[in-house]
């Protein structure tokens, strides 16, 4: 263990399970930390409860009848935050200049507290003082009209928004004439949304939560349930206590998987016991999920050739194939001709792990495959998410009950999002009916997304930029880039609850518009509105705010987009203000446009909402051949890492960024990732024992990373504590933001265009400070 040193942070072993009394003390910690008023500590017990509010945090789903506890600690977090004491005013900002808030940290700017006032920016003083809602539309107004074409605007949205104004702001977006649709989905299950649809026809789950109860197997791809979905070590708890086979097959072995301690449960925080959660962990290099699940299904042909040989019944569903898919033949074929030699060595595991894990997959009767990011953030994201699909068809684990497909959303509502049309590239068929119903002709061509607008941006092409929340110019790949993209901006605007990075780095016009957190009572004309989510599971549910707004001068999301485009549009075609007077009004006209909402206000009165049920749920399959695809996909040897690999040897890494257990997103609660043994400290790096040996580092020596690509761009960050760590050879783990800056921009997965911040190939050097004192 490394000796604590107050100004340097310290590694200490975490020996305890997840949650449990730890998760008990940060809960205080935080509500202390963020001043919450004692009165407030009520709105936690309305917490994903039918007749309260949606965690603002991740997006697993709610139990119809949970307990009286439906909250966790990073849940608690997210809520803190929200009802926070603390006030980011007109004087805050008149006392610090736009220049010195750049100097602090994320978590130091997160710490403000809530914003008051809608704010602009004042060239001279370097400074954002305060602006009248009225001359904040007029000024945004003034800026959209005198564009060119609607295409040099851009509007992102963050997974925060509700189904309400995420839909009121596609139609003034497509009213106004642009698909430019970036969105948080780009940057992290976008291969889910373009991988999943080819195959079985649909780019959401086919499982609902009762699915767990009745599931004996439960592989878990590149996914840390302890900190990011932390409600879901609830479930898997109790699949655990009943006997279901749980795999962690992840490049990192995580606390949470391990051992657990449900604070629900009196018996386990009392005598301090917990619950074994994975029986079998399996750890594939970065970017080697493709291999592995390609390896177990060329082990389970190899198995049911055995079986049928021994006259036993075969492993493959024959029923199913044979009635639902499409293209079996020639991918067994493919497997077949597969070499074991490149599956191992791209996988990064035995054949002993891959023959293992096939027989657990082989024994289950009902299987669900979940995953994460660890999947979704690479080159070959879309191909891996297919042939994952493939595997689970080959034994008809989709659309029947206890099996299925779960892609776990990382943020509450970015799938609701979706759904209701922030897309840049919508179908002819949703434009078709916003038409009709709206009375408009929607621009058809495809928009930007993430790293299409940064570069655009870059390149003149797009010159006002305007963010429905999140933190754009932290959560994106190449930092130094997104950020001189989003300086060349002729505006910047920003709809936020609390200050972050992304306001600080702005255009030459630059608003902050305060908006109303979900937390918050949102009264309009008397009447306190509900809005509604999508969660992982495809569940719709209303969601009521219970806290006075933390300002009086703050709007909701659905006013102010509602406003934004009546300043910019007018109200003759679509009256905008009317929408917003009452949100009910705007679920009746998703409903004519979205097929799945009919009387979308009665079933959302119903507790626990109602169920977007994907079609292949019901073995319905919404593919070009009515039914499910087997695709093929070679392992591919000569990736541009494979390449740089070839030039720099055993001395180039891969590195993967990933969250710390004190952080959501880029939002940043404080400094702690307890469950990996780090306090205090974020700029680290996790790294395989043998790599640091090997490669003449010390534990705790400070480095400095540079990554490697082939564009003559130099990405380098500096002064990182080494932190040896049970991670594959070869690969390494940090924390974004921080690293966000060596992911490049023109680094993207082939399909989906999503940064492959898991595998980025980079270089340690030692730290030029102690490298200089050597």
């Amino acid at each position: 263990m490394s000796k604590p040193t107050p100004e340097d942070g310290y590694i200490a072993p975490y020996t305890h399970p997840a949650a449990g009394w730890g998760a008990l003390k940060y809960v205080a910690i935080n509500l202390v930390k963020e001043k919450v008023a004692g009165g407030k500590y009520v709105t936690l017990f309305r917490q994903n409860q039918p007749d309260g509010f949606d965690c603002p945090g991740c997006a697993w789903p709610d139990r119809e009848h949970g307990s009286t506890f439906e909250f966790c600690e990073n849940g608690v977090k997210a809520v803190a935050a929200e009802a926070t004491s603390k006030r980011v005013t007109p004087e805050f900002f008149a006392e610090n200049s736009v220049t010195s808030l750049l100097q602090q940290t994320d978590y130091e700017l997160e710490q403000h507290g809530r914003l008051t006032h809608p704010m602009v920016y004042d060239a001279v003083a370097d400074r954002y003082v305060a602006i009248d809602w009225y001359e904040a539309f007029a000024l945004i107004a003034r800026h959209l009209r005198a564009l060119d074409t609607p295409d040099q605007a851009a509007f992102y949205t963050s997974g925060r928004a509700s189904n309400e104004a995420a839909f009121l702001y596609q139609l003034f977006v497509r009213a106004y004439g642009t698909n430019n649709f970036p969105d948080c989905s780009n940057m992290c299950h976008e291969a889910t949304s373009r991988g999943m649809p080819v195959t079985v026809g649909v780019g959401k789950a086919t499982v609902l939560l009762d699915d767990f109860e009745h599931a004996d197997t439960i592989l878990i791809f590149g996914h840390n349930a302890a900190t990011n979905h932390p409600r879901m070590l609830g479930e898997l708890r109790e699949c655990a206590r009943r006997g279901a086979m749980i795999v962690s097959i992840n490049p990192l072995r995580e606390r949470g998987m391990e051992r657990f301690t449900s604070p629900q449960h009196a018996s386990e925080m009392i005598t301090g016991s917990s619950t074994k959660i994975a029986s079998m962990f399996v750890q594939p290099q970065l970017s080697g999920d493709f291999a592995l699940i390609k390896g177990m299904a060329k082990r389970l042909v190899e198995m049911d050739d055995a079986a049928r040989e021994r006259g036993e019944p075969s492993l493959i569903d024959e029923d199913f194939v044979r009635r639902h898919t499409h293209g079996y033949d020639v991918f067994v074929a493919d497997l077949r001709a597969e070499n074991w030699d490149d599956l191992i060595e791209q996988s990064g595991t035995t054949r002993a792990e891959i023959d293992a894990l096939t027989e657990v997959y082989a024994r289950g009767k009902n299987v669900i495959a979940c995953w994460g990011m660890g999947l979704t953030q690479h080159k070959n994201s879309v191909q891996t998410i297919q042939i994952l699909t493939n595997l689970m068809m080959m034994r008809g684990n989709i659309g029947r009950p206890g099996a299925g497909l779960l892609p776990v959303r990382g943020h509450s509502n970015v799938q609701g999002n979706r759904t209701v049309g922030i897309e840049e590239q919508p179908t002819e068929a949703f434009l078709d009916r916003l038409e009709k119903v709206f009375n408009f002709e929607p621009p058809r061509k495809h928009g930007y997304d993430v790293v299409n607008t940064i570069s655009a941006m870059l390149d003149g092409k797009v010159k006002v930029f305007v963010g429905l929340g999140g933190n754009f110019s932290a959560a994106t790949p190449d930092t130094p880039r997104t950020q001189q993209a989003l300086r060349q901006c002729d505006l910047t605007v920003h709809i936020a609850t609390k200050l972050n990075r992304s306001h600080l780095v702005h255009g030459r016009d630059a608003l902050i518009l305060p908006t109303l957190g979900r937390t918050e009572v949102d009264m309009q004309n008397g009447v306190p509105q509900g809005i509604t989510v999508e969660d992982s599971v495809c569940m719709v549910h209303v969601s009521y705010g219970m806290n006075q707004p933390a300002s009086t001068h703050l709007l909701s999301e659905t006013a102010i987009i509602a406003r934004m485009a009546a300043a910019t549009l007018g109200n003759r075609k679509i009256d905008w203000l009317w929408y917003a007077q009452d949100y009910s009004r705007i679920r009746n006209a998703i409903e004519k446009v979205l097929p799945g909402f009919e009387d979308y206000n009665a079933r959302i009165a119903v507790p626990g909402g109602f169920h977007l049920t994907p079609p292949a749920r019901d073995r319905i399959w919404d593919t070009p051949s009515g039914k499910a695809e087997f695709i093929v996909h070679p392992v591919v040897k000569d990736t541009p890492i494979q390449k740089l690999r070839a030039e720099h040897g055993d001395k180039l890494l891969v590195m993967m960024t990933t969250r710390s257990h004190d952080q959501y997103n880029t939002t940043i609660y404080g400094l702690n990732d307890r469950y990996r043994g780090v306090f205090g400290l974020r700029r680290v790096v996790f790294i395989n024992p043998s790599d640091m040996e090997r490669l003449g580092f010390r534990d705790g020596q400070h480095v400095d990373i540079t990554s490697v690509w082939a564009d003559g761009v130099t990405r380098h960050v500096e002064d990182f504590r080494i932190v040896p760590y049970d991670i594959p050879l070869g690969c390494i783990g940090t924390y974004y933001p921080e690293t966000n800056p060596l992911v490049p921009l023109e680094s993207t997965g082939d399909g989906c265009g999503t940064p492959t911040s898991k595998s980025v190939p980079v270089l340690l050097t030692a730290h030029v400070a102690e490298a200089a004192a050597a």
